[in-house]
This record gives structure tokens, sequence and C-alpha cells, in this order.
């Protein structure tokens, strides 16, 4: 068929076409309404800004980032290739930062300030500088003992206690044990000494209680109640501050959600929480009652000066500051620097230099907001911003040196032997600048709106006047669209290339492909007739991230700080601190007057019934496709949350691989054919997250086969004249791309759609949420979908009405499902004569046997199917060669290796996952 291909353009080229940089909302005004009005042309890009730059590309604004932001930081840049900082702190000499990290080759990292490099890691690899037993970091700290002679870092189940050489070196790792209290572990959030150094007092963030430490021995001298989930802690004098993330514990009758086991006070709607709190130890009076002071929501960061203490509250964009003598906040700080959306900032860090400026980091802005301060009952003074790298998440001073940590640095860059790149390349960096005058602060503040793509009226309203022409994508906010029926079907975890690397029309290495067309045939022929997208990014580095960058159009501080170890929680569905005040895209919709429908998305109750194994419910799913009969195995789901326990329909299964998709598509179409489908529709198909009973390429072709028959259903019914379909990977972490790892497939299917292009403009899950809440009439939750532009681009209000046909599978979907499900093996159907063979067997060479056998071994102990299945829960760099190996019949090397690696054997083994929880 005849493929319209839109060039990519230089950054010169789109200066030349548009004149003078400008916001990206100008240009929506001005090129934008022309995509709207389908004369589309070979250059204008929907999102202007990006038009058709590739992540990682660097810019006259910066280096671009899936996040539909640029990075380009003032002052000087360290990059450290060791994964995210997590926490970091200065020793008290000022030339050493000590930074707890994760998702990389260590789990500390020690830096010389004056030379910018990693002088030491510690972590639990054998070739590290020290070794230590694990490698779980919490979301506070490390911390120096006031005389620099010892550093300790909160892990899960208490601290290592590390001797400081003379050199800034640690040495002599001894555990100090917090234990469990039942199933609940210490994860320490902040730590602080005492002036003498004698007692250190930690924030035992799993068990609600700040505890008082024996600094010498490592016994507990005393224990205090706090509120839900305790993190930052600040000590004036005798007085301890600690913020409590949940806030308040419950009180009777009141609306609560679970968190780590505790339950916390919640939105009745949104299971979001609604209150928090510091609390107040008066640690030299042991039978003094514990005080409490309201602050904003999800008060983390506690730092104390002059006798005052301030706060940051990530959720609600503010800072509290707390007069120390009258313990009463005495002034709110405002941390919203764009008018246009009140939260998604998330002020995590702050410090206050010695001439009266606060700083205060906004890790979703990636900037350091300023502010003029003389005292707390004179109110702070708005200076401006400065720009950092990603996710700012520390601040402090040395002298005039302010230094900045970055939690993921220049984004997932880390050198690799690989012909490409995995979210899990991750990186951190360090900052660092003199603080220059407010001039300099405000010139610098026009760089971070231009590199957040904040302008004025970026979310334009509906005007009332009810006569807007309706279009697919409206201009305006609660404008009509042409599309009443949106169905948002998230899979799991594919990059780019290793679908789509085959297609020669796209942007694609085919080396990287691993699930050509002979595995997901319907994926390729629906590229093929509604267009591919070869520039489109997923935002997140795995399951606990991507389901909220698709959900709430972030991933909120509290899971973005808990990757160190996601003890607490990993998929936040269940718990209360994972949630955004400003609710969920169903919400959205709900408040916009739209219904809904949840397949499966963000819930997490379930239970299923004996006997619904893979090979019943596969054999199952077949007599439901033949005759029309129900399930024999009904399965109950739901969700904690409850406007959306409220939308769950009940029956289609959670992320479980001994689920095939084909069933969970049998579900959905007996509720569509008897029910007619939502305003907005979500599902879950996770099979192609492969390590299930099937083979990788079988699971793979299951699910895309449920997706093509789904699609195929859709498109012939009568809803299909008002239907946008996208289909988009939750995140893109197993596997390569040889552009970036966050690169990932994605499909818009609409009659609206593009049909035969390759639109190779910038697009990312955020943009793709606002084309959603665009269409559909729902107010963007928080300044990341604010400031996205939808996909204009990508529709045209010429409708094509041509239907898609699904396509048979060509490989086996029972492929080395053992035993065979008794209903019979599936045999595909005859391939084209044209078409490269699909795989038929999972036979090894005998040579293969001996490494395969470890595999199958390890893969028996990875969490991935039954009532306790959880998404990721396999070591990252094992989980992508063990799915290589499988489709590769354990002959040939993973991209970058010399060789096929038993799975202990493998670089990278020994990484704590922080996806496991076990």
């Amino acid at each position: 068929m005849q493929v319209t291909r839109l060039r990519r353009v230089s950054e010169k080229e789109q200066v030349s076409l548009f004149g003078r940089r400008v916001g990206r909302r100008t240009l929506l005004v001005t090129a934008g309404i022309t995509v709207a009005l389908g004369v589309t042309g070979t250059a204008v890009a929907s999102t202007w800004q990006f038009g058709t730059q590739q992540v990682a590309q660097v810019t006259r604004n910066g280096q671009v980032l899936p996040s539909d932001q640029y990075i380009k930081p003032y002052g000087d840049r360290t990059v450290i290739n060791d994964g995210k900082i997590m926490s970091s702190t200065v020793s008290p000499d000022g030339t050493h930062l000590a930074a707890a990290v994760a998702d990389g080759d260590a789990s500390l990292v020690v830096l010389d300030l004056a030379t910018g490099q990693v002088k030491q890691k510690v972590g639990t690899n054998a070739a590290d500088d020290l070794r230590i037993k694990t490698g779980s970091v919490g979301q506070e700290g490390p911390t120096y003992s006031p005389d620099g002679t010892q550093l300790w870092l909160g892990q899960a189940d208490g601290y290592t206690k590390f001797t400081v050489g003379a050199d800034g070196t640690l040495s002599n790792p001894v555990t100090v044990s917090i234990p469990a209290d039942g199933t609940k572990h210490a994860l320490v959030g902040a730590a602080v000494f005492s002036a003498d150094g004698s007692t250190v007092y930690s924030a035992v963030n799993g068990q609600n209680r700040v505890v008082a430490i024996d600094a010498a021995g490592g016994t507990i001298k005393q224990s205090w109640a706090v509120g839900n989930a305790p993190r930052g802690l600040a000590l004036v004098g005798r007085k301890l501050y600690v913020s409590n993330e949940g806030g308040r514990p419950a009180e009777a009758g009141e609306t609560t959600m679970n968190s780590y086991g505790t339950q916390v006070p919640a939105d009745p709607d949104t299971g979001a929480a609604t209150t928090g709190t510091v609390s107040v130890i008066d640690t030299s009076d042991a039978s003094a009652a514990v005080g409490s002071i309201e602050v904003g929501l999800h008060p983390i960061a506690v730092y104390a000066k002059k006798g005052t203490v301030f706060v940051t509250n990530t959720a609600d964009n503010s800072v509290s500051v707390i007069n120390t003598a009258k313990d009463k906040v005495v002034q709110t700080i405002a941390t919203q620097p764009w008018p246009e959306a009140s939260v998604g900032y998330e002020p995590n860090a702050v410090t206050l230099t010695d001439d009266g400026r606060l700083l205060v980091t906004l890790g979703r802005a990636n900037a350091v907001a300023v502010y003029r301060y003389t005292s707390a009952q004179q109110p702070a003074r708005y200076v401006g911003l400065l720009p950092t790298d990603y996710f700012p998440s520390g601040i402090t001073t040395v002298g005039k040196q302010v230094i900045v940590s970055n939690t993921r640095g220049v984004d997932a860059r880390r050198p690799t032997t690989a012909s490409g790149h995995n979210t899990h390349d991750t990186t951190s960096s360090l900052t660092q600048f003199t603080l220059p005058d407010d001039k300099t602060v405000r010139s610098q503040t026009a760089d971070v709106f231009r590199q957040n793509g904040w302008t004025a009226g970026s979310v334009l309203t509906a005007n009332g006047k009810g006569h807007a022409k309706p279009l697919p994508v409206p201009l305006r906010l609660g404008d009509p669209s042409t599309i009443k029926h949106v169905f948002l079907l998230v899979k799991e975890n594919r990059t780019y290339d290793q679908v789509f690397g085959d297609l020669p029309q796209g942007d694609g290495d085919s080396s990287l492909t691993t699930f050509g067309e002979n595995v997901t045939p319907n994926q390729h022929a629906l590229a093929q007739q509604f267009g591919l997208y070869d520039n489109f990014y997923d935002v997140g580095t795995n399951s606990a991230e991507g389901h909220n960058w698709l959900m709430q159009s972030d991933n909120p501080e509290y899971t973005e700080s808990s990757a160190g170890e996601y003890t607490r929680s990993y998929d936040t569905e269940d718990d209360v601190l994972g949630h955004q005040k400003t609710g969920f895209i169903w919400t959205g919709a709900q408040a916009a007057g739209k219904s809904v429908k949840d397949f499966g998305e963000f819930q997490s109750i379930e239970s299923k019934p004996a006997g619904a194994t893979w090979q019943n419910l596969y054999c199952d799913s077949k007599n439901m496709a033949a005759t029309g009969a129900q399930t024999q195995y009904p399965i109950k789901t739901g969700s904690a949350i409850p406007s959306l326990n409220k939308v769950a329909v009940q029956g289609f299964p959670l992320f479980d691989l001994d689920v095939p998709d084909i069933y969970k598509e049998q579900i959905w179409k007996q509720d569509f054919e008897k029910n007619g489908p939502a305003n907005l529709n979500m599902f879950w198909f996770s099979n192609d997250h492969t390590g299930g009973p099937a083979n990788a390429s079988a699971e793979v072709a299951d699910n895309d086969l449920a997706v093509g028959r789904m699609v195929d259903e859709i498109t012939h019914s009568k809803y299909w004249r008002d239907s946008a379909i996208f289909v988009v990977e939750d995140d893109s972490q197993n596997g390569l791309d040889h552009i970036d790892g966050h690169r990932a497939p994605v499909q818009v299917i609409s009659p609206y759609a593009q049909h035969g292009t390759v639109d190779n403009h910038y697009y990312s899950q955020i943009t793709m949420v606002r084309t959603i809440e665009q269409i559909l009439g729902i107010h963007p939750m928080n300044q990341l979908d604010s400031a996205a532009t939808p996909m204009y681009g990508a529709f045209t209000p010429k409708a094509n009405y041509t239907p898609f046909t699904a396509v048979p599978n060509r490989t086996s979907l029972t492929l080395g499902v053992s035993p065979q499900p008794t209903c019979g093996s599936d045999t595909p159907a005859a391939q084209d004569k044209q078409a490269a063979a699909a795989p038929t067997t999972t036979a090894v060479s005998q040579a293969a046997r001996t490494v395969a056998a470890q595999w199958k071994a390890w893969a028996s102990h990875q969490r991935l199917t039954g009532p306790n299945a959880v998404p990721d829960y396999a070591n990252p760099e094992q989980m992508n060669r063990y799915t290589w190996y499988q489709t590769h019949n354990f002959t040939k090397p993973y991209p970058g290796d010399k060789q096929v690696y038993a799975p202990n054997a493998v670089p990278g083994a020994y990484l704590p996952s922080p996806e496991s929880d076990g």
C-alpha cells in the first residue's frame, strides 16, 4: 500500500518555518489549527517545540527527555553512571558527597566534590570497592555523624554503619538492625545525629515511629509513635521535627485506604491522602506527649535553620514554615511557578543560604525555585527559577557553592556495549554553581518555562457559545468531538525496535527485533493501515512508574523516591501514598460527565476459582469464541480506589501470565456485545510481558491476536464511526532500542487516524493522555499534561471507515506450554509464502540444554504467575536475557554480550531488583 512519510526536519528548518522561538501554544494557534483542519503538509509538528527531534538529542533548548521536557542545567554538570540517586548528603567538611543509588551497579557512591569523580562504590557486587549484604536503599539519607567519622545508610531492615576515613572513603560496614514489626519492615526514612554524636534518631517509615539508637552500640534506646509514613527529620535544640507523608492516624468513621498495612485518611473518590502532619518530639523528656502540626499533603523534606523549620509538601506544591518557638505554621510558600496548573511541580528538597535566599527543588519541573527570605513572619518573595537536570531531589550549599543532586541525571543514557539502550541504563547527576544574582535568576526562568512548555492559554476551554464545529481532537477543552468512545489498551514492556524494527519504512534496527511480523502480524497490519509512529516514548522505567504515567500523567514523588527498595509498595494501585490529589484520568472523565468502564487496568483485587490454569482458560476461550457460552472460570476483580471500583467490569483478570490474553478478549467481547462501550474504556492486556507458561514468542503472539480481534470487533460494530483506539505499552523496559530505551510502539486507530502514514514527530505518553483528555473534555491533571500539546497531527477530520480484519496468528500460542491443553495444541494457519518461517518449536540443541535448564529453574522462582503475580518481579538484566534467549533457542548472545549466560552469570545479575519485594 502507499505510505506517506512525514519527514524529519532539522531544528534549523523548524526555526525557518516558524520564525522566532515562541511558546508551544502560540504555534498551536498558528500551525496546530492547520493540522487539525487536515492540511498537514510535511513539516508541521503538533508538539511543535520538539518537532521531529528524538529523545537524547541535544538542541538549543537542551537535551530532549521522554517526559515532554528539555534539560539544560545551570552551572556545571557531573554525570554519574551508577544508577539513580535516591538521596544524598555532603560530608561535614564539605569535601565529599555520599549518595544512595538504585538501578545501577552500586548501592552507595562517594564522590569527591573537588574533582566531581566517583571515589568509591559500595554495593552487593563482589567487584565493588566495598561490599555490603543488601542493595536496598531508603528514600532518605545517608547521614554523616557531626564529626564526619561515621556514615549511616538507611535500608529496609535498619542501617549499614560505615567508618569514614580521612580521605572520605568508607570501611568496616556494620549492620544496625531494626526488627520487623510483624510483617512491617523498618524501611527507615531520614536519620539525624544528636549534637554530641552519641545518638541517632531514625524515622522508621514502615512502622510509623521514630527511634533513638545508640550510635556506638546500635541498640534502640527509645521509641515514639508518630504519624503515618514518617520520612524527614530535623533536630532543633532538644526538639525533633518529623514529617509524616501519610498525615495523622485515622479517626473512627473516617474514609481510609491502605498503605503498607496502615489505614490512612483518604479521599472517598480518588483514594488520595487527605492529611499531612509534622510530629514534634521532646527528646529530653521521655514522658512528654508527641505534638502534631498540620501542614500540606505529602510532607517529606524537613530542614531547620535559625529557629525555623521548612517542610516541603510535594502534593500541595508548597513549603510550610514552622516557628519552632510556637510550633505552628506561620507561613506557607507556594511553589506553583506557572499559573495554568496548580499541581505537579513536586517540591522535594529545601535549603536556606546565608544571604537569605530560600532554594526549593521542584522535582517534576527540573528546576530550583529561588525566594528572598527574611524571617518566618515576613512573606517570602519569589524571584524565579534555575534549570537543573532530570528530577532534582536534593540541594545543599558548601560555602557559596550550591550542589543539586538529580535523581535521573540525563536519563537512561549510561554507556553500554550493546547496540541500543534500555530504560534501566539509568544515570544521575550533580549540578554545581555559585548562586547568581536575582536578575540572572529571572532570565533563567524563561528557559525553565521553555524547557517545560509552559505557555499562556495552554488549556483553552470551550467558550460556551456551542457553535464550534466538531473535530476529532477539539481545539478547546469541552468543544464537541467527532469521537465519542475512547479505548485505551495498555500492554507491557516492549521497545519500538523489539516489535517494529523490521519495518523498513520506519526508523528501526532489525538486529534488535525480537517480535517481528511473524510474532505480531496484527500489530504490523494495524501499523500499515492506520499509521506507524516511530518517535513515540514511554516515560517510566518500569511498571510501577508506567501505569502511573498513563493513569495520572505523572509518577508521583512517593513512587519516584521508592525505587531504592519498593518494599513498601511497587505498584501503587493499593497504596494511598501513590495517588495525586487531583485524581486519575477516569475521575476526570467522570467529572466531565463521561461514562467509564475498566477492564483490569490499575485494579488491585482479584480472586480466581480453582482450576483456572493457563491450559483451562485457553480451552475456555476457544469454547467461548465458538459457542458464545459464558466462562467456566468466573474471576472476581475490583479496586481499592472507590471511583475505579465502581466502573470495574467483573471477570476481566489482572496481571497474571497464567491467563491468556485471548481469554481476556472474550470476557470483554461478551460485555461489549451485550452492553456496548463507555466513553472511556481502559484495558490491561499484559501477556507481552513474557515469563509465563508459554514461550516468549507465544505469549507475545497471544497478546497480538487478542488486540487484533478486539480491534476487528470494534471496527465492525456500530460504534466504529465515532471511536478511537490507543494501544500503548506501560513502559519499554524489556529490551533494547537503538534510539532510546524509552522509545516504544504505539498505535492510534480510528476512522479519523492518519491512515497509511509514517509519523516521526515526537509524541509521548503524556501527549497521548492529553489527546484523550481533549477528546473527552477531561481537564488536565497536573502541569505536565496541561503543558502538553495533543496529538493533532495523528488525526484528520476526513473519516475513513474501512474496518480492520484480524490476522491469524503465525506463531503457535501453545508453543512451550507443558502439558499441552486438553483441547489440543494451537496450530497456526499457513503463512504467506514470502514470510519468514515462524518459530515452531522450543527445542534447543544438545549444547544449549544445560543453560536452558538453568533458565527454566530460574523462571520458576519469578512471581509472574498465580495469585501473587507481580509485574516486573524478576531482575531486569536477567529478564531481558531470558526473553531474548527464549526467542533465539538459547544460542544467540544478547546484544552487547559475548556469550549466552547462565542466570547467575548475567552482567548485572547481582543488582538488587527493586521490583522484587521478596
